[in-house]
């Protein structure tokens, strides 16, 4: 019988969602109101729009002075495959995987490039390849934060300052919640629906003068779409970097971005987004230490990430379960709270073990996951209780 009591207060947002996140706090429609929409993006006021969310995003990620920061199509994967599909060749490549994206971007480049010399270091949802192991004298790609396993490198101290090839660092997830090292980052990409809450279909790219001097000194050796020409005559195509976008933007996006990061801004920048997010993950944390039928995928505190929090079923609790079992109850938690409106989309990415999966980015209310928590024990209670029906 099950004997634990539903929950009194519930979270005011119940958005836990790692993708798209949940909107800033005091979000409403009305603040794009002012989009410039129906109008040409290339108008003076719609370039100068534009180049503002770069400017700012600059300012806000702490981005160096002489690196390039362009909005491009088709969100992080977008940005990711640019990086990519402009900057692989010249060197041999090690790719990282441990989740779901980083996997992609390793049969993509082995598979769409079909490169010769690719070293593939990998490990199981919630762990690290050995950093150690990885070559600097090559191209790395690696995702900083994996959104789908929970685990993420803990900083960029095992990048050699040194290295002769390029980092390519897919950081979606990280970006706005974690301390990127610049200096050790050669492409960087996210999207604005992860950490501070925007909307969909846009990327953004980041370049460190060495692959600027990549991309004007390396051509390709296969067709490159439209969509991913960085260069134009042999040099980088600085528009792009100043807001002269490829394709044509959504302006109501745009707007939406500036919005996102003029939030940031006012309440203190990059320190208390990061802050925001590190509280949500120790509540989280706190909870995941007092209760015995739950524990994170990643179990290396230092690799455990703070925006894409990965649960699953503590080893002692899958003891007594059936497999069919152990992978129903994590499904049923996640299927009650939305039902009860108390939690939407926390079930773990369909590519990774059986669980639950938590977004604490910068965008949740501390006061929301902390309401959160006792609806998790009471859904799972009910869960168990009818794990044979």
């Amino acid at each position: 019988m099950n004997d634990t009591p539903k929950p009194d207060v519930r979270p005011a947002d119940p958005r836990f969602s790692s993708g798209p996140c949940v909107k800033r706090p005091g979000w409403n429609p009305t603040i794009l109101d002012n989009a410039f929409l129906g109008r040409s993006h290339r108008a003076k006021e719609g370039k100068a729009r534009l180049g503002q969310a770069i400017d700012v995003t600059r300012d806000v990620l702490r981005i160096p002075d002489d690196y390039r920061i362009a909005i491009v199509p088709a969100s992080d994967t977008g940005a990711v495959e640019m990086a990519l599909w402009s900057l692989l060749g010249p060197r041999g490549v090690d790719m990282l995987a441990w989740e779901s994206f980083g996997k992609g971007w390793v049969g993509d480049v082995k598979n769409q490039l079909a490169l010769d010399d690719v070293r593939v270091l990998d490990a199981p949802y919630g762990y690290l390849p050995d950093l150690a192991q990885v070559d600097f004298d090559r191209d790395v790609v690696f995702t900083w934060n994996g959104t789908t396993s929970g685990a993420r490198v803990p900083d960029g101290n095992w990048i050699a300052a040194d290295r002769k090839g390029l980092t390519i660092c897919d950081a979606t997830s990280a970006a706005f919640a974690q301390s990127l090292d610049w200096a050790k980052l050669d492409a960087v990409t996210y999207s604005w629906q992860k950490v501070l809450g925007g909307e969909a279909a846009h990327g953004m790219l980041v370049l460190s003068p060495r692959a600027v001097e990549r991309l004007e000194s390396h051509v390709p050796g296969w067709p490159m779409p439209k969509i991913f020409r960085l260069t134009k005559d042999g040099k980088l195509n600085e528009a792009i970097f100043a807001g002269a976008t490829i394709n044509t933007p959504s302006m109501l996006c745009v707007e939406d971005y500036l919005d996102a990061l003029d939030w940031a801004r006012s309440i203190g920048g990059l320190d208390a987004l990061m802050a925001r997010a590190d509280g949500n993950a120790r509540i989280i944390s706190d909870w995941v230490e007092r209760t015995s039928w739950v524990s994170f995928l990643t179990e290396n505190p230092e690799h455990r990430s703070n925006t894409s929090v990965c649960l699953r079923l503590a080893r002692e609790t899958l003891a007594g379960l059936s497999a069919e079992q152990a992978a129903s109850v994590p499904k049923r938690v996640a299927s009650l709270l939305e039902t009860e409106g108390v939690a939407f989309d926390i079930g773990a990415y369909r590519d990774a073990p059986p669980g639950l999966r938590l977004w604490a980015g910068a965008t949740v209310e501390t006061s929301d996951m902390a309401a959160l928590m006792p609806w998790l024990d009471w859904a799972y209670a009910q869960a168990v209780a009818t794990a044979d029906d």
